[in-house]
C-alpha cells in the first residue's frame, strides 16, 4: 500500500487547532490511496505532509473494516463520534478524545456506530519495529520526573514537568504518552520537531511565528508543526497527551 497525495501548498510552520480541521469535510488535501479499499486508508485528508511525517483527519462512515500490516505507525485520536478496535491482543474501545497508537505492520479490524473523525499523525519507522500491537493511551499511567524547558527561554520560573512514554518508535523518532508540568512561560523557540497534542487539563496559549495566539483548552487538540516557532504560555498546571516525531541526524 502506497500514499500518494495531490501536491500540497507551502507547508504551515504554526499552530493549527486538529478537532476544527477533522470535523471540517472540507478542509486539507485528500489522498489517493493507491490499492486502499478500507475507509480507514483511503478516507483521508492532509494537513501537512514532511519526511517520515504526515498529520491528517480520517473520515470513517458508520460500519466497519478491516486494516491490515500497516505500512507506518499511526497515532490516532478520536475528534467526534467513537470507535473499536478488535486486534490480536484484545479489544479497544476509543471515546471521543481518547488516544491510541497502531505501531507499523499492526493488523485491526474497525467498527463505528456512528459517523467518525479521527486525527492523526503517521511516522516511517526507519527501524525493526517488535512484535506490533495496538496501544491504547494510559492517561492515568504514573507519571516519572522529566526535563523543565531550557532555562534561557524561561520567562517564569522553572517549572515540574513528568511525564510517561506508551510508545516508542524502534528508529527512537516517534514518541507517544502523557506529560504534566506545573505553570511556566517560555520565549518563542523554533521547534525541531512536530507535535500533536491532546489538552486533558489546564490551558494554554502559544504565540505563533505570525504574531497570532492560539488559547487551548481541556479537550482540545492541536498539532504544531517542525519549523515553526512558537512561544508558550500556561498560568496553571496542564497535562496533555502527546505525540512527537522528532528526526534524528
Amino acid at each position: 500500500m502506497s500514499l500518494t497525495a495531490v501536491p500540497l501548498a507551502t507547508p504551515m510552520r504554526h499552530c493549527t487547532d486538529l478537532r476544527r480541521y477533522a470535523v471540517d469535510d472540507h478542509a486539507g488535501t485528500k489522498l489517493r490511496t493507491a490499492g486502499a479499499a478500507d475507509a480507514f486508508l483511503a478516507s483521508r485528508r492532509v494537513l501537512f505532509q514532511m519526511p517520515g511525517t504526515e498529520v491528517g483527519a480520517i473520515d470513517l462512515p458508520a460500519g466497519h473494516g478491516r486494516v491490515d500490516a500497516l505500512a507506518a505507525d499511526e497515532f490516532v485520536v478520536v475528534c467526534d463520534g467513537a470507535l473499536v478496535l478488535e486486534h490480536a491482543t484484545g479489544r479497544t474501545e476509543l471515546a471521543e478524545g481518547a488516544c491510541a497508537v497502531l505501531p507499523g505492520g499492526s493488523s485491526c479490524t474497525w467498527r463505528t456506530t456512528h459517523p467518525t473523525r479521527l486525527a492523526y499523525m503517521r511516522h516511517a519507522d526507519r527501524g525493526t519495529p517488535a512484535a506490533p500491537r495496538v496501544i491504547p493511551i494510559d492517561t492515568q499511567a504514573a507519571l516519572q520526573p522529566s526535563a523543565p524547558p531550557s532555562a534561557e527561554l524561561l520567562t517564569s520560573p522553572t517549572p515540574t514537568c513528568r511525564s510517561h512514554v506508551d510508545h516508542r518508535s524502534a528508529d527512537g523518532e516517534f514518541t507517544c504518552g502523557t506529560w504534566d508540568s506545573t505553570a511556566y512561560s517560555r520565549k518563542a523557540m523554533r521547534y525541531a520537531h512536530s507535535e500533536l497534542m491532546v489538552l486533558l487539563e489546564g490551558a494554554v496559549t502559544l504565540q505563533d511565528e505570525t504574531g497570532a495566539s492560539h488559547r487551548y483548552e481541556r479537550g482540545d487538540i492541536f498539532v504544531v508543526q517542525q519549523g515553526a516557532l512558537c512561544a508558550w504560555d500556561s498560568r496553571e498546571t496542564v497535562k496533555k497527551v502527546y505525540a512527537i516525531v522528532r528526526p534524528q541526524a
